[in-house]
């Protein structure tokens, strides 16, 4: 329930018209410390109003307000400080979730709307890298919190499988490759012709044209064109699944750029045809002065298209099919100035619509302070990393705890939740460096620490030989310790709003860290299986907490084991 709602239902009444439900709703504040209460109204707002000072304000006002759904209501200062009813709101919370189960925190404030989510995207005959795990759990996270809420996800893999970079690896594969060396390790072998490709190209230039003239072949349906690329594009989607397989990451589609490649001439056309298209220098251009922009560049001065052309065609064709209220490109914050200008092209070109499209940029995961390059050679390869974090997972099992059944499953859902959680709870604008020491590290705030947390809730949960069943309406908790669970419990709802709003899975992460944290230090000051009174409630604050770490951890594309 939205305490904070009935708050200012209350000041409403006190204060009038002096301002608004949706003002006083956004002043209200939640107290660093608990005993200052559990929201506070700051009156400074006031001040003009009334003409008084702010303390003043707020001791007048305690006089007006109803104060019989709280347990006490006290003026601080220029603040009014309110203490809910901590009986009667752990009542409601642990009735709540025990009866709605993991649906708990389902809205439909997108009421079925379409939300595209383009994200992953890898490069066809290129590994997938450490580079390509931010779009990818951060794109799965946002299409599980838009469901939740009430949205239509669609998981696009827009994969990078047209462009010049196909004409530059068939030039390589026909000077220095082997059909027998692809076929037996296609990713590694296509990757290392990739690379010799640019180092030879430093010392020779022409390689760069005649790179460009395969691609050309490409484009125009050349058959030893088309039969390389076909070949180099299936044996990668098989290594790509591979990975999505350990993340437990699915698509709804994978069209990628040669999808477009037949949808691009419309889009050329209505550019012409709005009097949109000049020319530079031989080359197509749209220009985009007006909106402090370099100009787009369309069309190449031999005819060849480009990466915005396939994405005004990606966008049209999404846009026809989906009928989309938000469309989210998941794509690293180096291609922001590129989605300014996509959105800007669309704009000039009469659609509307693009101003709901959002770019939901993501810093870097660096190697020793540098970016991840490819075409450098310097890459991490994304399956070794979860393999590693995996065997390094399964260790500590045999170690800690060797007679835990299933410890291959678990060791796979700890060591792939490790990974994935470290990534989500960093702003997703921070970049930072990889370091699989730290990924993998199962203390402090940690994936691990998460799922540890939920696996002792079910402990106690089978030692009590407590179900939902025994669940009793009416029982409360009233400690310190049980009112901060019961708080954090509360405000899940919202944080699944707050993280899908903001675009921020990183939202979801540190909530669970924080009620994880907040359940642990209730667990160590209160013996849950004492038979008393209180016994029935304590447990069902224990489901409760299963409840949410696990359906706040599929939200972020993390499994949650039952033992560990």
């Amino acid at each position: 329930m939205d305490y904070k709602k009935q708050i200012v239902a209350d000041l409403q009444s006190a204060i009038g018209d002096a301002l608004s439900q949706e003002e006083l709703y956004n002043f209200l504040e939640v107290p660093k410390m608990s005993a200052h209460g559990d929201y506070a109204f700051p009156t400074f707002s006031l001040a003009k109003v009334y003409r008084k000072a702010p303390n003043m304000i707020a001791e007048e006002l305690i006089e007006k307000l109803d104060q019989t759904n709280y347990e006490n209501i006290v003026a601080v200062g220029g603040y009014i400080n309110f203490f809910l009813n901590k009986e009667a709101v752990s009542k409601e919370v642990l009735k709540t979730i025990v009866s709605e189960k993991a649906q708990y925190g389902e809205a439909n404030i997108g009421e079925g709307g379409s939300v595209p989510i383009d994200m992953s995207s890898p490069n066809i005959a290129k590994p997938m890298s450490m580079g390509h795990l931010r779009s990818t759990v951060i794109g799965n996270a946002l299409a599980e919190l838009s469901k939740k809420i009430g949205y239509n996800p669609i998981k696009i893999n827009y994969l990078g499988d047209w462009g010049t970079q196909f004409g530059k690896l068939i030039v390589a594969f026909k000077k220095w490759g082997s059909e027998e060396a692809v076929r037996e390790n296609p990713i590694a072998e296509l990757l290392k012709l990739y690379v010799q490709f640019h180092e030879e190209a430093e010392n020779d230039p022409s390689l760069e044209d005649e790179g460009r003239a395969w691609f050309r072949k490409l484009e125009e349906d050349d058959a030893e064109a088309v039969r390389l690329w076909t070949w180099f594009r299936g044996e990668s989607l098989k290594e790509f699944q591979k990975v999505y397989d350990m993340l437990g990451v699915t698509f709804d589609s994978y069209n990628g750029e040669a999808f477009f490649n037949d949808k691009m001439d419309p889009v050329i056309e209505e550019l012409e045809s709005k009097n949109l298209l000049v020319s530079d220098q031989g080359a197509d251009i749209v220009s985009l002065e007006k909106y402090d922009l370099n100009p787009a560049l369309i069309r190449k001065s031999d005819g060849a298209t480009l990466y915005m052309t396939r994405d005004l065609a990606a966008a049209n064709f999404r846009h026809d099919n989906y009928d989309f209220v938000e469309a989210l490109y998941v794509v690293g914050n180096e291609q922001s100035i590129h989605f300014k200008q996509l959105k800007a092209v669309l704009k000039e070109a009469g659609h509307d619509w693009s101003e709901n499209i959002k770019h939901v940029p993501f810093g870097l995961i660096t190697s020793g302070g540098k970016k991840l390059s490819t075409r450098k050679g310097n890459v991490i390869l994304l399956e070794e990393v979860l393999n590693e974090a995996i065997s390094a997972t399964l260790k500590g099992i045999e170690e800690k705890n060797p007679t835990l059944e299933n410890k291959e499953e678990v060791a796979h859902q700890v060591g792939v939740g490790a990974i994935i959680f470290h990534d989500l709870k960093n702003d997703r604008m921070n970049s930072f460096d990889f370091n699989l020491e730290e990924l993998i590290q199962f203390e402090g705030e940690t994936g691990p620490y998460v799922q540890y947390t939920r696996s002792r809730c079910e402990s106690i949960l089978t030692k009590a030989n407590w179900s939902v069943e025994d669940f009793k309406p009416g029982m409360a908790l009233n400690d310190e310790e049980s009112w901060e669970v019961i708080k954090a419990l509360n405000i899940f709802p919202d944080k699944i709003q707050e993280a899908y709003q903001k675009y921020e899975p990183s939202v979801m992460a540190k909530y669970l860290i924080d009620l994880a944290q907040k359940f642990n230090k209730y667990y160590s000051k209160h013996k849950i299986l004492t038979e008393d009174a209180g016994k029935e409630a304590r447990l069902s604050l224990v489901y409760s907490v299963s409840v949410v770490i696990k359906e706040g951890l599929r939200l972020l594309g993390i499994q949650s084991p039952e033992k560990m």
